[in-house]
C-alpha cells in the first residue's frame, strides 16, 4: 500500500509506501496528481519517504508504476528520497538518467531539508 498526500498549497506529494505496492496505488496516485494538474502548471515536487522500498506485489504493479513515471516526470520539478535505504540511496543517479525532474537524495534524519529544497 502507498500512503501518500497532496500538500495542495505547496503543490507537492508526499509518499510513503509501507507494503509491497500495488496496480491500484499508482491509478489513485495518478487520480490525485491529474486533478491537481488540472489547474496547475506542474507539482514542485514529490517527497517518497521510507524505511526501505518494498518492492511491488507483481508485475502488474511495476508497469503501474513505469507508467505513473512515464506520464507524470515532465510535470514535477524536484524528487526527494528520503531513506537510509541503499536502494532509495541510488535512486537519483538512475533516475537522472531518465526523467525530466530534478532527483535528490536525503537520509531519513533529513526530511525537513528535503522539504525546504523542494520549496525552492
Amino acid at each position: 500500500m502507498l500512503d501518500f498526500e497532496l500538500l495542495d498549497p505547496d503543490g507537492i506529494v508526499s509518499v510513503h509506501p509501507e507494503t509491497p505496492l500495488l496496480a491500484r496505488d499508482f491509478a489513485q496516485l495518478s487520480e490525485t496528481v491529474d486533478r491537481y494538474l488540472a489547474s496547475h502548471d506542474d507539482l514542485k515536487g514529490l517527497i517518497i519517504s521510507a524505511e526501505n522500498f518494498p518492492g511491488w506485489e507483481d508485475f502488474s504493479a511495476l508497469v503501474s508504476h513505469v507508467k505513473f513515471v512515464r506520464g507524470h516526470h515532465k510535470n514535477i520539478r524536484r524528487v526527494a528520497a528520503v531513506s537510509d535505504d541503499q536502494l532509495l540511496k541510488i535512486l537519483p543517479q538512475i533516475a537522472n538518467h531518465f526523467v525530466a525532474a530534478e532527483v535528490r537524495h536525503f537520509n531519513s534524519a533529513e526530511l525537513n531539508d528535503a522539504m525546504n529544497w523542494i520549496k525552492q
